[in-house]
């Protein structure tokens, strides 16, 4: 079960309050290192130009633990963005996708569906991955929470997308579409460094 938390403050109208929480049994009874959160908060800390902080989370595979941290991120820590890794494939003890579906207001099926389109590059059991994104919305309050993969190099890939020997996009990552969708839901402006991956937004939403 996570801990209490008052809402984060803003150091900057801009900041970004972003989640990241790793559903893992072994990883949370101290039986191996936890993989997830670091490899999220180095991504982030390479794609982002525009600023962050970040509240982390490391809880065991139970649904009712996992859909009562993400409320708390959401509407306790005022969290625009969550990203969960692990816990998303068939196996029983596999529960983060229900877990966060119980707590949505709103389904976001294509972050789904291009995960697993990136995966299938790789291997063919993608199509056993389950993950999910969803909206959580409060009368104040909104956020995007997404389920990523929970190896490093499929979060990296998921998040940041495919290029070919040229350097070009080939497969676009989720976390492009990530920016004007926290724009659309009343979230802070974030910028990302095109190299790693550029933030798409119509012309009328891009700040000049």
């Amino acid at each position: 079960m996570s801990n209490t938390v008052t809402r984060l403050a803003r150091r900057h109208p801009d900041e970004l309050i972003v989640g990241l929480v790793s559903v893992s049994d072994r990883a949370s009874q101290g039986a191996y290192q936890d993989q997830g959160i670091p490899a999220l908060r180095e991504w982030l800390g390479q794609a982002l130009t525009s600023p962050w902080q970040a509240v982390d989370r490391l809880i065991p595979d139970e649904r009712d633990g996992i859909s009562a941290t993400l409320i708390e991120l959401v509407d306790q820590a005022g969290c625009d963005l969550v990203l969960t890794t692990g816990g998303t494939g068939p196996a029983r003890r596999d529960v983060t996708p229900e877990a966060t579906l119980a707590v949505a207001t709103r389904e976001m099926p294509g972050f789904g569906e291009q995960m697993r389109q990136i995966s299938l590059k790789f291997v063919p059991t993608a199509i056993l991955s389950r993950q999910v994104a969803v909206l959580r919305e409060t009368a104040d309050h909104a956020a995007l929470i997404i389920n990523l993969p929970g190896q490093p190099k499929a979060i990296k890939e998921t998040l940041e997308g495919l290029r070919g020997q040229d350097g070009a996009v080939s497969v676009p990552g989720i976390f492009a579409a990530v920016p004007y969708c926290i724009d659309l839901i009343g979230g802070p402006y974030m910028e990302t460094r095109p190299d790693v991956v550029k933030a798409f937004r119509p012309k009328s939403a891009i700040r000049g």
